[in-house]
């Protein structure tokens, strides 16, 4: 098919040197496309990397605590995607014998992994024939074949993966899966593709009836609840406060300062010491800290502990909350 020979012969020319590339091992296959899910290339390279040095296997990601996992995983975001390869990693471990599932429809019964990282795994560790169709692959496969309905929408998702399912080439899935997306994130990208060199000039949509800037179509009616985070810290003998979250809430399990949670940038009866922004999925964080200088305090309740200052890296901790203890110098380093 000229399509998939095209995009092969491209890739084939174009791709990227990275540590996961070649790889075959189902589990650091996963690994990298856990990752890669909310993460940049060359940021998740070196996580990636620390990821695979502290957890070489399926069995010591399971035999791990979920807080050491959780510290490995600290500074990356989205930490529900750690709990969740921790705990598919004892699925792993309980229901498969320690084997990586090789059939897609076991891949997908782990927690965390849906149609499209299964996909992927399924077709580079085990050359099963299924397109693993993302972002990427929504985009590319919209200019070029000229898919003007919602990639938003599961029906024109379901559609492409259906177009996917006949450009792909059966005896290489994992191969033609990699070049689709590296093609979308390398030169056809959202702002900018390099369409004065694309192998797809003569025949992608997108560049023939100058829609470029317009495909794929793709709406946007999420509107991102914001919150006001007021983080207090107690500085008393080197030591402070830090408290566990444990609500089934964002950061789950991990650590931060004591917290009010309010509406409000600041408190109206203090100024903060420093006021930080992070923008997530779902929800705006407006954080704003507050330092307790020589404070006489103790632990208010089960969930709050007091440590020092120079143990403070043992304790995962939310990207904000490392952000914001760089800023004001309460870090051990």
């Amino acid at each position: 098919m000229q399509f998939t020979d095209t995009l092969l012969s491209w890739y084939e020319a174009n791709k990227r040197s990275l540590p996961w590339r070649g790889e075959t091992d189902p589990y650091k296959i996963w690994v990298s496309e856990i990752i890669l899910q909310q993460t940049r290339v060359q940021q998740g390279w070196d996580y990636y990397l620390r990821f695979i040095d502290h957890f070489p296997t399926v069995k010591s990601l399971a035999e791990a605590p979920e807080e050491q996992v959780l510290r490995i995983w600290q500074g990356l975001g989205y930490y529900s995607r750690a709990r969740n390869m921790h705990f598919a990693a004892q699925q792993i471990m309980n229901e498969f014998n320690g084997c990586f599932p090789n059939h897609y429809k076991d891949i997908l019964k782990l927690k965390g992994i849906g149609d499209y990282t299964a996909a992927a795994i399924g077709s580079i560790a085990f050359n099963l024939p299924y397109p693993a169709v993302d972002g990427n692959v929504l985009r590319i496969i919209a200019r070029i074949f000229g898919i003007t309905d919602d990639i938003a929408q599961p029906a024109t998702k379901i559609a492409i993966t259906e177009i996917c399912k006949h450009l792909i080439d059966m005896d290489k899935p994992g191969i033609f899966n990699e070049a689709a997306m590296e093609f979308g994130a390398i030169h056809c990208t959202p702002n900018n593709p390099n369409c004065e060199s694309c192998p797809f000039q003569a025949t992608c949509f997108a560049l023939t009836h100058n829609s470029v800037n317009i495909l794929p179509v793709k709406s946007n009616h999420l509107i991102k609840k914001e919150r006001y985070f007021h983080f207090f810290i107690y500085l008393f003998n080197n030591q402070t406060i830090i408290e566990k979250r444990t609500e089934k809430d964002i950061w789950r399990n991990l650590y931060q300062f004591p917290l009010i949670e309010r509406e409000g940038k600041i408190l109206p009866y203090r100024k903060p010491n420093l006021t930080l922004k992070e923008v997530l999925t779902h929800q705006v964080i407006y954080a704003a800290f507050y330092i307790i200088d020589n404070a006489n305090t103790l632990p208010q309740n089960d969930s709050q502990l007091i440590v020092n200052i120079s143990e403070l890296n043992n304790y995962p901790m939310p990207k904000i909350m490392l952000q914001g203890r760089r800023m004001l110098n309460i870090s051990p380093d």
